[in-house]
């Protein structure tokens, strides 16, 4: 067994609720993601939430989900979760 090194990825899903819909959340996290090398996508849900996958190196999925917890400027998000997942991803997606 070995510890977890920096080049290993982990793959986490995020929940965000709140005022997360109609403020740029999927686009300014695409962003975000991209600029942090974070691969994976994002999409609205039909109950006001925005759902994402996110996976990366360690410091980079740290990187986003820091970014996640309050999004873009117009955002509120009052509520956080985050668990494991799974799959493989080579880009940043929105998902409709």
């Amino acid at each position: 067994m070995h510890a977890a090194s920096n080049t290993e990825k982990i793959t986490l899903r995020l929940l965000m609720q709140g005022q997360v819909q109609g403020v740029f959340f999927r686009d300014s996290m695409r962003r975000e993601a991209l600029g942090f090398g974070v691969c994976g996508w994002v999409r609205n849900c039909s109950d006001g939430s925005v759902e994402a996958v996110v996976q990366g190196n360690s410091p980079a999925v740290a990187s986003i989900v820091e970014w996640a917890k309050h999004g873009p400027e117009r955002a509120r998000v009052e509520q956080f979760q985050m668990e494991p997942a799974t799959g493989r991803y080579t880009d940043f997606d929105i998902r409709y």
